[in-house]
């Protein structure tokens, strides 16, 4: 069987074919059902939809067919937000663009007690998010919006993996991506920085004072975000892991100062 599988699997160009066969091997309740399994692979659907799930942070994450496959990458803009968190007891946490709610399921599993809100404007995503994430408050809407105004000046991390890949850069994309998850989660505008702009304008409204917002980008984007992130009032710093080829991008609320003394409000 094992044998079977995966000779179909790298006939068909799976390049992981042995990880996978044994994947989908594992998953199966009988062998009809690994045939099938193996069909919808060979056809290009994304693995995780096969399987119903996605590895993130050691975390086995839901997903659904159109939901955005949470990416390795993005386990590095995780850690950043997983030590900026450590300091505190029990922090209010903001992950927007939330997907599947992967950021979100690894920040409340390493760290435990936090407040956690999340948010995606796809139904099918917030669906799957409200699977993972059991103890958070999980919206459907446009970023901010059906978030609690009374969280505005209150959230200590803001994350959010917003699309950034440019329009025109979308056809480039692996046929797995671009035929199968929602263009929304894919799609940055002409630029790819459309919906980076738009986060790092609410930012500054809804994160305390020293809070931050953590970005995933490309190298070639950095330049501008660091941009965007300095206009709108943050003060930027970027952080890069070439073991994952991953590149966030944080922006911090400057703490508030007493004009006259020049001493800090926090």
């Amino acid at each position: 069987m094992v044998t079977m599988t995966v000779r179909r699997l790298r006939s068909a160009g799976c390049v992981f074919a042995e990880e996978e066969g044994r994947l989908l091997i594992s998953a199966a309740r009988t062998s009809a059902e690994l045939n099938e399994m193996v069909d919808r692979r060979i056809t290009g659907l994304p693995l995780e939809y096969i399987v119903g799930w996605a590895e993130f942070c050691g975390l086995r994450i839901s997903v659904a067919c159109g939901v955005f496959v949470p990416r390795r990458r993005t386990e590095w803009l995780a850690s950043q937000a997983i030590t900026l968190l450590r300091p505190y007891t029990c922090p209010i946490v903001v992950d927007l663009c939330c997907g599947s709610g992967a950021v979100g399921a690894a920040l409340a599993a390493h760290l435990g007690r936090i407040e956690l809100y999340a948010a995606d404007i796809d139904p099918a995503a917030v669906r799957c998010a409200r699977r993972n994430l059991a103890s958070g408050h999980v919206f459907e809407g446009d970023l901010c919006d059906p978030l609690p105004v009374g969280l505005q000046g209150r959230v200590n991390v803001l994350t959010a993996n917003v699309p950034y890949v440019p329009t025109e850069a979308i056809e480039r994309l692996p046929v797995e991506a671009r035929l199968h998850e929602a263009r929304a989660a894919l799609d940055g505008g002409k630029d790819g920085l459309d919906v980076q702009r738009r986060v790092a304008a609410l930012a500054p409204l809804w994160l305390a004072p020293g809070g931050h917002l953590l970005v995933e980008t490309s190298v070639r984007q950095v330049p501008h975000t660091v941009g965007i992130f300095a206009r709108s009032g943050l003060i930027p710093q970027v952080t890069r892991c070439d073991e994952l080829d991953a590149t966030v991008v944080i922006g911090t609320r400057p703490a508030l100062q007493d004009e006259s003394s020049g001493q800090r409000l926090l």
